[in-house]
């Protein structure tokens, strides 16, 4: 059986259209609302919906779902979570639809942006599977978003790259999912401003709007946008399996001394660190060992969970 509703969207008043089995429809008119919710959370982030003109569509299907353009596959037994379940474990998962969310949000990141070789998939997942940390984050705030990315890395598996071999129909590992996730909320740590965060994901799906791309072109447009040079970083959690590990002697007299060990040469990632005054401080290590200045006495010291790498302590 079929129900529509409209919504008023970035772009004037969007068609939304369901195709349930007649025993579900009630469940499906509850369950559904969450389409509103997502397009609220994703136009903000992203921008416009990118296919008003052939509207969107939910279709219940036999199985899990897909992200068909403009008309998403559905068969989560219309339950909150992934079958009921919170891929993150931290609980916030299971506030929302993950059919709903993360079958939409491809039609930001693999129907309107989508990578011509099949390698460079990550593009779709970890942008994707981003948009539910960024879902999170408009209605439950930034701590439970980061929460979410953050318990999504028991699902890492550091097995293979992320980016496949191109030219032969070769998919990377599906750390292409949580890690590349990972990937980017790192990147947003160190672009340091949200706003400017959100004018790239919406510049992302407007400059390549309706296009094929490569894994350089979405690299190069934020590397530009952002005015940092994110290329080591890119190369090492997309080409890479081990995970960067920042290395300290014990600080003394207020310095420490800093180098990412586990790394691909030139490796030099800015973190945060938490200091004895209880608050973040940023510093820049790279491959080589360099002293820094620590804020407080220097003695009690961890590493922002924003970031996933390693931080371990050197004993000559």
């Amino acid at each position: 059986v079929h129900y529509s509703e409209k919504y008023k969207g970035l772009k004037g008043k969007l068609d939304l259209d369901y195709w349930v089995l007649d025993y579900n429809l009630t469940k499906a008119k509850k369950q559904f609302a969450d389409v509103k919710r997502m397009l609220k959370a994703f136009e903000y982030w992203f921008g416009p919906y990118p296919f008003y003109e052939d509207g969107y569509k939910l279709v219940e299907a036999p199985y899990l779902g897909m992200e068909h353009q403009s008309a998403i596959a559905y068969g989560n037994g219309y339950a909150n979570g992934y079958l009921g379940r919170d891929l993150s474990g931290s609980g916030w998962g299971n506030k929302w639809d993950f059919i709903i969310v993360h079958e939409s949000g491809h039609e930001w990141f693999g129907n309107n942006i989508t990578t011509k070789d099949i390698a460079d998939m990550w593009v779709h997942e970890g942008f994707t599977n981003y948009s539910e940390v960024l879902f999170t984050e408009y209605f439950y705030g930034k701590q439970a978003g980061s929460q979410y990315a953050i318990g999504l890395r028991d699902n890492i598996r550091n097995d293979r790259p992320i980016i496949g071999a191109y030219g032969i129909n070769q998919e990377g590992s599906s750390d292409m999912y949580y890690k590349g996730a990972n990937l980017i909320h790192m990147i947003r740590q160190i672009i340091n401003n949200d706003a400017k965060f959100r004018k790239i994901m919406k510049g992302l799906n407007q400059t390549f709007y309706h296009q094929t791309v490569t894994t350089k072109q979405v690299e190069d447009y934020i590397i530009k946008e952002s005015g940092v040079d994110l290329s080591k970083i890119f190369d090492q959690y997309l080409t890479h399996t081990d995970i960067p590990v920042l290395r300290y002697i014990r600080p003394v007299n207020g310095q420490i001394s800093l180098w990412w060990s586990n790394c691909v040469d030139g490796f030099d990632m800015p973190v945060r660190l938490m200091t004895s005054t209880g608050k973040y401080q940023w510093v820049q290590p790279t491959t080589e060992v360099k002293s820094f200045k620590l804020e407080g006495d220097g003695v009690t010291l961890s590493m922002d969970p924003n970031f996933y790498v390693g931080f371990q302590r050197f004993v000559p």
